[in-house]
């Protein structure tokens, strides 16, 4: 039985509206790049991502998940079977003393939303984090960090559901943070909601630390063009968009795939580039630096539909 053939004899109960098939993930990654997604599903609560994943066993159907399709690149030819998105929404404030709050956030919930809703209620340790153009989920599964903070310092503990639909919920150690990954790089889990610890602080200084960021990030990222953010992870002893500047990469291109002018870090999409000419490019760049500096450099963005 074809895939459409045993989502719609299936019986999901998510409207129509959010099951699409043939979909192009363009439209889904700040990229702006990538192929078809055989069925692209939006659930919006943990009884449609259980009933989903079900589905998807009892079928052998492949699961891809993607929260807001930043720090991504979805290739060419697409994501055979289900390609979820997660829209899990909502937010609670729990008071733990006069001071501290801790607050639950679905992992369909944006970093920048809540970055605001923070401000509103004058909490402070999410000011670094705020500009962060993804999801929470996401921010969570990679310990997304800026300015010198990381989920890992605000997170207090990540409900999940496994591939099987069981629940699970992991204390900050268990999540095992490092550097741009956590224990769900490691482990099929899907992340449906995070628990985070905030302290009362002042707006205005709130407010005017957010617009610090905001401004640097403005003046070095080339936030003018998509791109999945930064494309290499940092070295263990180098800066690599440092040794990208050094080696005369910025600039380099393959079709309309850039080393960004503004920030070597970044591969921006100057209008038409696909997954190829970006693999490309990382390539080129990779092999330049390791001939330049003998430094083997990785990408922080997560090829998907291989």
């Amino acid at each position: 039985m074809e895939l459409r053939e045993i989502i719609e004899k299936s019986n999901l109960e998510i409207p129509k509206e959010r099951i699409l098939f043939n979909e192009p993930m363009k439209k889904y990654t700040t990229f702006k790049i990538g192929g078809l997604a055989e069925c692209l599903i939006k659930v919006e609560n943990v009884e449609e991502l259980k009933k989903v994943l079900k589905l998807a066993n009892e079928n052998n159907i492949k699961i891809t998940v993607i929260g807001n399709g930043s720090n991504v690149l979805v290739l060419d030819e697409g994501i055979k079977g289900i390609t979820l998105i997660i829209k899990i929404e909502g937010y609670n404030f729990h008071t733990l003393d006069n001071k501290k709050f801790v607050i639950s956030v679905g992992a369909g919930e944006k970093i920048t939303k809540m970055g605001r809703i923070f401000l509103n209620n004058s909490l402070t340790g999410f000011e670094e984090i705020s500009g962060i153009p993804g999801s929470f989920g996401g921010a969570i599964r990679m310990n997304a960090g800026a300015n010198g903070k990381e989920m890992k310092d605000i997170v207090k503990s990540v409900k999940c559901v496994d591939y099987l639909g069981n629940e699970k919920t992991f204390s900050n150690a268990e999540m095992k943070f490092e550097y741009r990954k956590s224990i769900l790089n490691e482990e099929k889990y899907i992340v449906t909601e995070v628990e985070i610890e905030l302290e009362k602080g002042n707006k205005e200084e709130i407010l005017a630390k957010m617009e610090g960021y905001s401004n640097s990030r403005k003046e070095k990222q080339p936030l003018e063009y998509p791109s999945a953010g930064s494309t290499f992870k940092r070295g263990n002893d180098f800066i690599t968009a440092k040794l990208i500047d050094e080696a005369g990469l910025k600039g380099l291109s393959v079709g309309d795939a850039q080393v960004s002018t503004k920030h070597s870090g970044f591969i921006i999409n100057k209008g038409n580039a696909t997954a190829k000419d970006v693999l490309e490019l990382v390539e080129k760049v990779e092999e330049e630096i390791l001939k330049k500096y003998n430094k083997k450099i990785e990408l922080e963005v997560e090829i998907i539909g291989k």
